[in-house]
């Protein structure tokens, strides 16, 4: 009897012996490699995985960057190794999240991938296989992804991301949670008129409502608030009152361009507020303060004076207003590919009254044949509206972020 109650002892702890190895695997990411592939189309970036991955996600909310997210609870990177920095992989980032791993693939200039996901042969590595296009072939896919920040908003954490003075907090709140949306012009105020008699107030209100279109569907914890929906008039000051009043994060009012005598003249522009730089700067200052408010009769215009007490004041807002302005040119100029102009500072009174970060977006101009049809298109004002949508979208990720990074209360510039 003894010898059996030992002999079975034994026959259990032969079985526990047997199952350690299995019950105690774990799944571990041990490489990252990239591979161009042999046909030449494109890369093929491989996870080195010892199990595969519970399940797998890539997103694309950029044409320069290539998201994805790998769930498995407690994947193991310790001994991680990442391919070489190239030209075409500048910079890989992995991140570790509550549910797995979260992986940034971040792309050269001028390079753009689509991409496909699937297992390999053996069973555990994963791969992702990416194939040359050209930008045009991104722009639904981008327009439509959200960029996953590692945060812990979902299922990620973010390491405690480097102080950036562009962005400093001048708000009680710590996020960004209003936009006011300004289509420009409006009722009697036609604002330019283009070739074919194209109205700048109506190519404005169709964009402006695109853009916050895209706001409400992919940022909707965001609140969207528009100056105007529909064809009326809203003066200057009212329309930077509302953002005022609306406790605004940021204030973006969309104009489309004109000038007399100069059909190849063509191009975006996007505005802060300040003293005016550039002669076209000084015109398009003129001609967006020129309309006559029906209510008092006349047309206000900025003094010298009160631009340069707005420049010692608000020297927070005007660095954030810049950086939002650059986004948008970059967006236009690498995204949809539109001749940016550039970023400008001038005196236009829609931004004066605005006491939060405002730009003003000049989408084109409608004097210029081919602009202003691609302006009037159900394409052209698409493509627009998604590039300021993704402007706001990266500009509310690097804000939110410095918020928590710095925790000032004020602007320190």
């Amino acid at each position: 009897m003894k010898r059996s109650f030992t002999a079975l002892l034994l026959l259990i702890a032969g079985f526990s012996l047997m199952l350690t190895p299995e019950t105690a695997s774990t799944q571990n990411l041990e490489r990252i490699s990239a591979n161009e592939r042999s046909d030449g189309k494109g890369f093929v970036v491989r996870y080195h995985l010892t199990e595969l991955a519970d399940s797998f996600k890539v997103v694309q909310p950029a044409a320069d960057l290539i998201q994805m997210k790998l769930y498995g609870e407690g994947l193991d990177t310790t001994d991680l190794r990442l391919p070489p920095v190239s030209e075409t992989f500048p910079q890989i980032d992995v991140h570790t999240t509550s549910k797995g791993l979260g992986v940034d693939i971040f792309l050269g200039e001028n390079i753009f991938f689509t991409t496909n996901v699937y297992p390999d042969q053996n069973g555990q590595h994963l791969l992702l296989a990416l194939e040359y296009t050209d930008l045009s072939g991104l722009e639904s896919q981008i327009a439509s992804a959200d960029l996953i920040v590692w945060n812990g908003s979902e299922d990620s954490t973010l390491q405690d991301p480097e102080e950036d003075d562009r962005f400093l907090r001048l708000r009680d709140n710590l996020d960004f949670s209003v936009v006011v949306l300004d289509a420009g012009h409006g009722g009697h105020d036609a604002g330019a008129t283009g070739v074919n008699g194209i109205l700048e107030k109506d190519i404005a209100l169709a964009i402006t409502l695109k853009v916050g279109e895209y706001i409400k569907k992919y940022l909707p914890e965001v609140e969207v608030v528009y100056t105007r929906d529909k064809d009326e008039y809203v003066t200057r000051s009212e329309r930077g009152l509302i953002a005022t009043r609306a406790k605004a994060d940021l204030f973006i009012s969309i104009h489309a361009n004109s000038v007399a005598n100069a059909p190849s003249a063509h191009g975006t522009e996007t505005f802060f507020l300040g003293m005016a730089r550039t002669e076209s700067a000084l015109e398009v200052m003129k001609r967006e303060n020129s309309v006559v408010d029906p209510q008092t009769g006349y047309a206000p215009e900025l003094s010298e004076e009160e631009l340069l007490i707005y420049e010692l004041t608000n020297s927070g807002n005007m660095a954030l207003s810049e950086r939002i302005a650059t986004m948008i040119e970059d967006q236009f100029e690498n995204r949809v590919s539109r001749r940016s102009r550039g970023v400008k500072q001038a005196g236009l009174e829609v931004l004066w009254h605005a006491s939060t970060p405002a730009v003003l977006v000049e989408v084109g101009f409608l004097s210029n044949h081919n602009e202003a049809r691609f302006l009037a298109s159900e394409r052209g004002q698409t493509l627009m509206a998604s590039a300021i949508f993704r402007a706001i979208r990266d500009y509310k990720v690097e804000y939110e972020r410095s918020l928590r990074s710095n925790g000032r209360s004020q602007a320190r510039n």
